[in-house]
């Protein structure tokens, strides 16, 4: 018997959306469309809680093809409490969840994002405490968005309605692709009517490479207004 790997599961995938162009594809769809992927995915790929792993799949395939995956059905979900299935992701990632807010490389952001992805997800079936988890760490990236990142600048003291918005984030997050980056945006699309609460300077920092504010500081030639753009 050939055993099948995972690169060769997503070339055939890519192969068959390409060829087939679904307007929806599911872990149905696979099912009915490549079986032997199917079965390769479910015996081989599974969340630190037992769930079949698709977002490593889907991960993996042609981003033309990711508006097109329905993970689920929306269904009304039972809330409940279970520490076991957050402490499943977490104590596998025990030694670098230092990560989840200072990663040093692009190995240890793709595993920021499992980790992240999979409280998403047990977020999402109904897990009160690992919604409350993933908030307090999302927490303090966004406090360092907003200490770094012009766009976001806005949100500084709406603690509350971060937190609001993190929700909204896990609860409608579809598919694959970045969290963090999805959450960033929505941020920074939601900033742009925020009327700012605390005062800031032209001197503070932004980004990483030691440009301030005020480098950002430019006038219209025709109106003589001035406007401090993102980077």
């Amino acid at each position: 018997m050939v055993t099948m790997d995972f690169n060769e599961a997503i070339e055939i995938l890519n192969g068959l959306l390409k060829e087939k162009q679904p307007l929806t594809f599911s872990s149905s769809w696979i099912l009915h469309q490549a079986p032997h992927v199917y079965r390769y995915v479910c015996k081989n790929l599974r969340t630190e809680n037992g769930q079949v792993d698709w977002d490593s799949i889907t991960a993996a395939l042609d981003r033309r093809f990711l508006k097109h995956w329905v993970r689920y059905k929306r269904k009304r979900i039972k809330l409940y409490e279970s520490q076991t299935e957050v402490e499943a992701i977490l104590t596998k990632y025990k030694e670098k969840l230092y990560i989840l807010i200072a990663p040093r490389d692009n190995l240890d952001n793709k595993i920021r994002s499992r980790i992240i992805v999979n409280l998403v997800r047990i977020s999402q079936r109904g897990n009160i405490l690992a919604q409350k988890e993933l908030i307090k760490w999302l927490q303090y990236v966004i406090d360092d968005w907003i200490d770094r990142y012009y766009p976001l600048f806005k949100w500084k003291g709406y603690t509350d309605d971060i937190e609001d918005k993190i929700r909204n984030c896990i609860r409608c997050y579809k598919y694959t692709g970045s969290f963090l980056g999805y959450l960033y945006k929505t941020l920074e699309y939601s900033a742009r009517g925020i009327r700012p609460l605390q005062a800031w300077s032209l001197d503070n920092l932004i980004g990483e490479n030691g440009a301030t504010k005020i480098d950002f500081v430019m006038q219209d030639v025709e109106t003589g207004e001035v406007k401090l753009f993102g980077r």
